[in-house]
């Protein structure tokens, strides 16, 4: 459109020195005087102050906060939450990622989290009491072994084992003289007992056996618990006279093994080795008691806060990994629009929506050139006026100039941002603006 005006203008120049060369008022052969007249008049005028013209230039409207989104990680789009068209208030979620590997990353980094943690406490409250109590009893039994095995075998010690050894002994001899007297008698006489009174019931129960009736008659109820009764008595006279048990003999000849060594150690005197493992071993616990009661060392309570800080950074990471399959609106505003649909992959880097404040606008020029800007400053007045509106013109200010320009079919162009001093609400993104700088 510029370019147009100024061939307008060069077309309009020509026509006038013609027509003033027609009429006269610009002789074309002037005579020597005349020639001279003109030179001094030319010397004595004054020179006429260069007329000013309008910078004409193009541009086109859009919103002054807007913004092209995309994800910061690729994925399968599982949820569009914003309709294209709808408004959004800043923070709103505008669309997810499919993101079950992402959550798992995050329980796993809690709960390592919290797993270092407890260690890291574990740490800082040192030994409970209850293990300071348990070491010191492991200390107080290695001390009395010890004292034992440099002193010898007591009396005491002495009379227990052989104890031992008799009641091992006594246990696997009534394993083999089966059952005392007054049990053997007992058992057999009720033995005898369940034995007359099964031939008493098989007795009655033959006098009628040959009614039809028989099962429902008190002879056949007689007949079968006399047969139980027997059954268990004999049983029980069984059992009394069996050979014993396998396992419970070899119980009892392992229990008298090591009855007879602990009592053959008792009569045998320690030997220096036994003595010196002894006394390494109360070494050996009484470190290990200083050491429960010295607590944790500052190098282990610097590697504990160390693991906590590196748990808690695996966490944050992993928050960031979920984070990162959500898209939310940075400001409020309108979805102008939507790249892509529920179930398509979304690529990282690559635009997923537009969001703008359509509530206020700007126009971007794209045609100025080195030439034309030279003169424009931020603040200047301007007029505004719409290929889409006509009769619609509106005031203006130049916010800002870009400094940097760049190249443009030949020309070095700029860009001047406009903002409108009045709103209209025809006005539409990407609308074609004309822009008047006087």
């Amino acid at each position: 459109m510029k370019k147009l005006l100024l061939l307008a203008l060069g077309l309009a120049l020509i026509l006038t020195v013609v027509v003033m060369f027609v009429t006269g008022s610009v002789p074309l052969f002037a005579e020597k005087g005349e020639v001279a007249n003109a030179s001094e008049a030319a010397t004595q005028a004054p020179t006429p102050a260069p007329e000013l013209r309008a910078v004409v230039a193009e541009g086109v409207v859009v919103p002054r906060r807007h913004a092209t989104l995309s994800m910061a990680a690729g994925g399968i789009v599982a949820e569009i939450l914003v309709e294209e068209g709808a408004s959004v208030e800043e923070g709103e979620l505008i669309l997810r990622l499919q993101d079950a590997h992402q959550r798992a990353a995050v329980a796993e980094a809690k709960a390592a989290l919290a797993s270092t943690e407890a260690q890291y406490a574990n740490l800082q409250a040192g030994a409970r009491r209850q293990e300071i109590a348990a070491a010191e009893a492991g200390l107080a039994a290695a001390r009395a072994r010890l004292a034992r095995l440099q002193e010898g075998a007591r009396a005491g010690d002495l009379a227990a084992a052989q104890a031992a050894l008799q009641a091992a002994q006594a246990t696997l001899d009534r394993l083999y003289e089966g059952p005392e007297e007054a049990l053997r008698i007992a058992a057999e006489a009720e033995l005898a007992n369940a034995e007359a009174t099964l031939r008493q019931a098989q007795t009655a129960y033959d006098r009628v056996a040959a009614r039809g009736d028989i099962a429902m008659l008190p002879e056949s109820l007689q007949l079968q618990q006399a047969t139980n009764a027997y059954e268990a008595a004999r049983a029980r006279y069984d059992a009394l006279f069996d050979e014993p048990e396998a396992d419970a003999v070899a119980g009892a000849r392992a229990q008298i093994k090591e009855s007879q060594a602990t009592l053959d150690r008792l009569h045998e005197p320690a030997t220096a080795s036994e003595i010196a493992e002894a006394e390494a071993m109360v070494r050996q616990v009484e470190a290990e008691l200083e050491l429960l009661k010295a607590g944790a060392r500052s190098e282990d309570l610097d590697a504990g806060a160390a693991a906590v800080e590196q748990a808690r950074a695996t966490l944050e990471r992993a928050d960031a990994g979920l984070a990162d399959t959500e898209l939310r609106a940075p400001f409020a505003g309108t979805l102008a629009l939507l790249y892509v649909r529920e179930g398509e992959l979304a690529t990282a880097g690559v635009p997923v929506a537009a969001l703008a404040d359509l509530r206020s606008w700007e126009i971007e020029t794209d045609d100025l050139t080195e030439l034309d800007i030279v003169g424009v400053e931020e603040g200047d007045r301007v007029s505004l006026t719409f290929d889409a509106i006509p009769g619609l013109e509106l005031p203006g200010r130049v916010l800002r100039v870009k400094p940097l320009g760049e190249e443009k079919l030949g020309d070095v162009t700029y860009t001047v941002v406009v903002v409108p001093e009045e709103e209209d609400p025809r006005l539409k993104w990407r609308m074609t603006a004309v822009v008047t700088l006087p």
